[in-house]
């Protein structure tokens, strides 16, 4: 059973420069709700308890989204506007925060989580991409992979050979039509790609992980890769890849967001 998600949040969000300056990119707004939001909704309806959100000093904003404002509640109050007080309703799940200090790679954030997840499996979720799917949510579909194959599964994704440099891509030994075991893992190669399997922002990781964390040294652009982790610990275990169903966007590339925002607004009530 997987309780516990961790959603790394710290970054200095340099795709999106000018408007990361002053805006996090997990709170670029999409149908008038923050782009994280809509992650932790993600992590709720596939069964999450608890969540831990790695932010940097720069994120208060994540927090103050996430907390009451008992001002504004009163205001609504006095001025009869209940009616906006449900759009102010909190998710029902336990949140709490721990500060990157340096933003030092993906890995690094991952393991601000140790004392956190405990000695259970978790899930990680991006919240730069953020996948619509009509069934079942793309954690979801890790998670109820996971429950039987005991191992770390990873969310894939086909992406166009001109992009994959941008990614961490599988070597991968088909099971079944959707499911892969992993023969290896490479972060951002620049030529020679193994498969166009590339992971995506949906991770269901064994804790055992954070051994592998713990010893790494920092790796592409110079940061401690979560892939690197991912990759040591197939030499000792299997590991796997859904290639999960679903829409994916990548809200830092403007063409992505704006496809997102038209497909999801067109379809919200109201």
């Amino acid at each position: 059973m997987v309780r516990k998600a961790i959603i790394p949040a710290a970054g200095y969000g340099t795709r999106g420069l000018p408007i990361t300056k002053v805006l996090p990119k997990e709170m670029l707004p999409i149908c008038g709700r923050p782009a994280i939001e809509y992650i932790v909704q993600e992590a709720i309806d596939s069964g999450i308890e608890q969540i831990l959100i790695v932010v940097s000093k720069n994120k208060d904003m994540i927090l103050d989204y996430f907390d009451r404002s008992l001002e504004l509640e009163a205001y609504l109050e006095k001025k009869n506007k209940t009616d906006l007080l449900k759009k102010l309703d909190q998710p029902k799940v336990h949140i709490q925060y721990i500060r990157q200090p340096y933003p030092a790679g993906l890995g690094d954030a991952v393991r601000l989580g140790k004392f956190f997840v405990g000695q259970e499996p978790f899930a990680v979720l991006l919240p730069d991409e953020i996948v619509v799917s009509k069934d079942k949510t793309a954690l979801r579909q890790l998670i109820e992979k996971h429950s039987t194959l005991k191992g770390n599964v990873l969310g894939l994704k086909r992406v166009d050979p001109s992009e994959l440099k941008s990614y961490g891509v599988v070597d991968p030994q088909k099971l079944d039509d959707r499911t892969f075991k992993l023969k290896n893992i490479i972060e951002k190669a620049q030529h020679s790609f193994p498969s166009n399997l590339a992971v995506v922002g949906r991770y269901v990781l064994e804790p055992a992980i954070f051994n592998y964390l713990d010893r790494q040294k920092p790796g592409v652009g110079s940061e401690i890769q979560l892939t690197d982790a991912i990759k040591e610990m197939l030499s000792d275990g299997p590991g796997y890849g859904i290639e999960i169903s679903g829409q994916r966007f990548d809200i830092s590339k403007m063409p992505e967001y704006v496809s997102l925002i038209n497909l999801l607004c067109s379809s919200a009530p109201g």
